[in-house]
């Protein structure tokens, strides 16, 4: 792919959004099991805060979180850094802003869909291990998380791929995506009909490949589908 001598830079930047799309998946799973465990929790000060969580972060644009944490995380750590003396400039890197804001949007929402598929499990599962003499945690990682991940597949399959199309906006603060590749091309070419197909292709294509990894997981997660093609 030549495009004008760009191809290379526009390859460059769908890797860059690669990374950022993963690193911010994983995180993002994190913080949503953590939040549905925290919603289901017996502890009323943990649910609230879940709530809160959910609410606010999927109430407000990804946009304006990406700016939040890119401009506002300076100031915070410049101003825990002064209470230590320090009085060095901070700047936090525009792929760290991406990470954190993706990866606590995608963790709001997942929350739900975490909750929705513990939800789903019988509770005599619960009630079985117990009498068996396993801990709670071990139950959760042993008995329930296995069948957790096969009923949010589907659902957490749809958020990536809205996630891989929401790492265009951390172009914003200059990180190098493919977003950011195109316009830079754009601007040294003047032909943007160009560049941004180019780059709608290339997040097409990273869709469809993202598509192809949620079904085969789907399978391999579903025992009557593996019988089936067995």
């Amino acid at each position: 792919m030549d495009l004008l001598g760009f191809g290379d830079l526009l390859l460059s930047g769908a890797w860059v959004t690669v990374k950022l799309a993963l690193t911010s998946l994983v995180f993002g799973l994190i913080f949503g099991l953590l939040g549905a465990s925290a919603k289901l929790s017996r502890f009323w000060p943990a649910r609230a805060l879940a709530t809160a969580y959910t609410t606010f972060i999927r109430g407000i644009p990804e946009l304006l979180l990406v700016l939040t944490i890119y401009f506002g995380g300076s100031m915070v750590l410049m101003a825990i850094a002064e209470q230590f003396g320090y009085t060095e400039y901070i700047e936090i890197s525009a792929f760290a802003a991406g990470v954190a804001a993706l990866s606590i949007a995608f963790g709001a929402y997942s929350t739900e869909v975490f909750r929705a598929a513990i939800q789903a499990i019988p509770k005599g599962q619960w009630e079985s291990a117990q009498a068996l003499g396993m801990t709670p945690l071990k139950t959760f990682f042993r008995i329930i998380l296995p069948q957790v991940w096969r009923l949010a597949l589907p659902g957490l399959g749809n958020l990536f791929q809205v996630l891989l199309k929401d790492t265009a906006l951390v172009s914003v603060v200059g990180l190098n995506d493919l977003m950011r590749q195109a316009y830079v091309a754009t601007g040294s070419t003047k032909q943007p009909f160009t560049f941004y197909m180019a780059a709608a292709v290339i997040y097409l294509g990273l869709t469809v490949i993202s598509t192809l990894m949620t079904t085969w997981l789907e399978r391999r997660a579903d025992p009557a589908s593996r019988r089936a093609a067995a």
